[in-house]
């Protein structure tokens, strides 16, 4: 194991509190076990879920489909993989047993692989309606399926090249990388937003001149108007995407690993399952922003065997 892996093993240790100080954070490290084994269950299911209902929801453009789908993926991943690692650590830290320098190393790998995934995904997807709104018509031209297709393929081989570099660079490069990184996402993606909503401003006046021949021009406004509502969808998944990561972005600016109180351990211990409720969180954005996504999450649900037995049933 070379300095960096060390240097990184260590600064973990210290924050998962692997000392005495255990007993002083017995109730963070009980309630945090529970809120992630209950809500591993919840993303596993709702994302599973989802998944059926985009694949079934026609209305939606190939281009965004495949975004919401590599999400999706990424989002079941934190799910199956890295909250129970994350739970088994905290139960192994609780009963005293000290996790190995290796199961550390793997737990962030694991994690960062599907959080940057995911971050990548939020980002992409943004970057797509905004695209939608202002290429108009040239749209599907430049936004093909295969280019999509390309750019998820590019994220999840960026995700694993970035994750890798947590094991050779040490601890402090590695938190602020991170940081950079988040600050770098939030100023695009409300570039971006600022400008869709100038946008949305735009259209809105546009559809108001267009419903005098509202005939006519029927199919160009329905268009438009679903466009904008996926935009609307999107920008809520990239709110709880900030929401859910400015914690732990806050802990790791502030924090510092090797004089950290019992107080900022446990908050640097909620903000990961702050960080992972964002993946149970994004189907419902989809269920209540997204109509169509919404109908199809509502057929899938009732065409499952246990909605069936139970209607049976009554």
């Amino acid at each position: 194991m070379n300095d960096s892996q060390n240097s990184t093993c260590k600064v973990l240790m210290h924050r998962y509190a692997i000392t005495t100080e255990v007993d002083d954070l017995r109730f963070t490290y009980i309630s945090n076990s529970i809120l992630n084994s209950l809500l591993s269950h919840f993303t596993i299911m709702f994302n599973i879920v989802t998944i059926c209902a985009v694949r079934k929801t026609s209305s939606l453009p190939k281009s965004l489909k495949t975004l919401l789908l590599s999400l999706a993926v990424s989002d079941i991943g934190v799910g199956c993989l890295v909250q129970p690692f994350y739970t088994s650590l905290l139960i192994k830290n609780l009963l005293k047993e000290i996790p190995s320098c290796n199961a550390f190393n793997m737990f962030v790998i694991i994690l960062g692989l599907f959080s940057i995934a995911s971050f990548l995904s939020v980002v992409a997807v943004s970057v797509d309606r905004f695209l939608a709104i202002h290429l108009h018509l040239r749209y599907q031209e430049l936004v093909t399926h295969k280019r999509v297709v390309a750019v998820v393929i590019s994220i999840w081989l960026l995700s694993v090249f970035l994750t890798s570099l947590i094991l050779w660079v040490p601890s402090l490069v590695h938190s602020i990388f991170l940081i950079i990184l988040w600050v770098s996402f939030f100023l695009v993606t409300t570039t971006v937003y600022v400008k869709i909503y100038l946008a949305v401003r735009y259209h809105k006046k546009e559809i108001q001149s267009m419903q005098i021949q509202q005939v006519e021009h029927s199919g160009e406004i329905a268009n438009t108007v679903s466009v904008l509502k996926s935009a609307v969808g999107v920008f809520y998944v990239y709110l709880i995407f900030v929401a859910c990561h400015l914690p732990y972005l806050l802990c790791l600016a502030v924090a510092d690993p090797t004089v950290t109180s019992n107080t900022t351990k446990s908050l640097y211990l909620f903000s990961h399952t702050f960080v992972f409720l964002n993946s149970s969180l994004n189907p419902v954005i989809y269920c209540w922003k997204m109509r169509h996504i919404r109908h199809a999450i509502i057929v899938t649900l009732r065409n499952m065997p246990w909605f069936r037995k139970r209607k049976i049933s009554h």
